[in-house]
């Protein structure tokens, strides 16, 4: 995964891109002569950014899910009860809302609640504003799970997995990410009508 992009405009080199990623035998050094300058420049950056993404997504579910699975846990699963056990979610959480706060759909979704429920860490309950809707929530027993078990496993994925970059490391890229998270936000928006793709190694089972 591409860990540094930097224009070294304040070496005296202006216009000059250098990637320096982390050591590995499958990651070359990207130079300023691998990206065409000129008209297909951007598309080019564009290209290996959103691979290189594409990596990084393939390999946390690879990985992340290696993490919990002791605890009977995956990614998708981990991402449902982290987002129930936030104090705003104490109340429950609608499906609807639950699904675009994941950005998945809510087909998708429901696999992964099924499971939570059968194992007795959610549970859902008609909404009391909408009665087409159901709201979810944590049991006792999903909460413990989560805050005793789970997070421990994963705060030592999040050392090893962000191992060599700084805090300033991951602002930036956070700040980015976002940036790229609302650029797609609204493209799905104006394409929105169908259910969105899903790809081997995303979905839940």
């Amino acid at each position: 995964m591409l860990s540094y992009l930097d224009t070294a405009c304040n070496s005296g080199n202006e216009g000059k891109t250098r990637v320096t990623p982390p050591p590995s035998q499958e990651t070359p050094t990207i130079s300023v002569t691998d990206v065409s300058v000129g008209q297909g420049a951007r598309t080019e950056m564009s290209n290996l950014l959103l691979f290189r993404l594409y990596q990084c997504a393939n390999m946390l579910h690879k990985t992340g899910t290696r993490a919990v699975e002791s605890e009977g846990l995956t990614t998708q699963r981990w991402a449902v009860l982290g987002a129930l056990s936030r104090p705003e979610s104490d109340h429950g959480m609608a499906v609807g809302d639950l699904a675009r706060y994941l950005k998945v759909s809510r087909q998708s979704l429901a696999g992964v609640v099924s499971r939570l429920e059968s194992d007795g860490l959610v549970v859902g309950a008609p909404d009391p504003t909408d009665g087409r809707s159901r709201r979810l929530r944590l049991t006792d027993t999903g909460r413990q799970r989560w805050h005793d078990r789970a997070l421990p496993l994963i705060h030592d994925y999040y050392s090893q997995a962000t191992a060599g970059l700084s805090i300033d490391d991951m602002a930036h890229a956070l700040h980015y990410l976002i940036r790229l998270i609302d650029n797609m936000t609204a493209l799905d928006d104006m394409t929105a009508g169908g259910a969105p793709p899903t790809s081997e190694g995303v979905n839940e089972d």
